[in-house]
C-alpha cells in the first residue's frame, strides 16, 4: 500500500466504502515504521495497542458512526500528554515521566476514533529548528536523510512525509510546525492562539505555544484542525 501518497480524505472515503480497513492501514504504517525508523529516528515510542485501536475504529465505521478521522493513524509530538504513556519532550530529564491525564487535543482525537500511533522525536523542550537537539539523537529528513527535517516538530513532519502515518500533531511557538512542514514538503498550520487548547502541552513559551496539524494537503490539515479545535 502506497501510504506516502494516501491522504486522510481518501483513506476515510475508502474505509466507508469497505475498500480499506483501519487494521490494514495501520498495519501498512507499522511496516513503514519498522523499515524506516532506524534510519530516520522519527518515533521515540510506537504504542503497543495500535492494532487494537484500529479494530475498534473498524467497528465504529461498520456501525455508521465514523468521523473523518475514525481509523486514521496519527503521530504525536513528544510534548503532548497522553495518559499512561511517557512524555519526555525530547529530554532525558523527563525520560521516566508518565502522563497522568490526556491533553485536550488527545481527548478530541480519541473521541473521533483516530488511531494514536506513538510519540515523535523533537528538539529538547521544543528549543531548536532542526531536530538535531534531541537527547535521543537527530531526526533525518525522509526526502534526503543527509539533511535535517526542520524543527522543533521534525519528528512529526518526518512521520507524515515518510508514510509512517497520514497525519500528525506538532507544536509551534516561533515556526516549529510551519518550518519543518516546508522542509518536508507538507502542509503545517499554527492555529490562532486559543483556537486549540494548549492544556496538556509541555510549555516552551506558554503565551506563544500552539498545537497544530501536519498533513499532505490543506484539506487533510483542515480535517485534523476541525477535530482538535473547540472551547476548553
Amino acid at each position: 500500500m502506497d501510504i506516502k501518497n494516501l491522504t486522510i480524505e481518501k483513506a476515510g472515503e475508502m474505509m466507508k466504502k469497505g475498500e480499506l480497513t483501519s487494521v490494514e492501514l495501520v498495519s501498512a504504517c507499522l511496516k513503514n515504521i519498522e523499515e524506516k525508523n532506524k534510519e530516520l529516528n522519527v518515533f521515540l515510542e510506537v504504542f503497543g495497542d495500535t492494532l487494537e485501536q484500529a479494530k475498534k475504529a473498524d467497528e465504529i465505521i461498520k456501525n455508521g458512526k465514523a468521523t473523518k478521522l475514525t481509523g486514521i493513524p496519527i503521530a504525536l509530538k513528544d510534548n503532548i500528554l497522553i495518559m499512561g504513556h511517557k512524555v519526555s519532550s525530547g529530554s532525558k530529564i523527563l525520560q521516566n515521566y508518565t502522563a497522568s491525564y490526556d491533553a485536550f487535543v488527545i481527548k478530541k482525537l480519541k473521541n473521533a476514533g483516530a488511531v494514536l500511533m506513538g510519540r515523535t522525536n523533537m528538539d529538547e523542550f521544543a528549543m531548536g529548528s532542526s531536530t538535531e537537539n534531541s537527547a535521543y539523537g537527530p531526526v533525518k529528513n525522509p526526502i534526503d536523510p543527509s539533511r535535517v527535517p526542520g524543527g522543533s516538530s521534525g519528528g512529526s513532519a518526518a512521520a507524515v512525509a515518510s508514510g509512517m502515518v497520514l497525519g500528525a500533531l506538532g507544536s509551534d511557538t516561533g515556526g516549529s510546525i510551519r518550518q519543518p512542514a516546508s522542509f518536508c514538503g507538507l502542509i503545517g498550520m499554527k492555529p490562532t492562539y486559543g483556537a486549540v487548547s494548549r492544556s496538556g502541552l509541555t510549555a516552551m513559551a506558554s503565551s506563544l505555544d500552539q498545537i497544530g496539524p501536519f498533513a499532505k494537503t490543506s484539506e487533510d490539515a483542515k480535517i485534523i484542525f476541525d477535530c482538535i479545535t473547540g472551547h476548553d
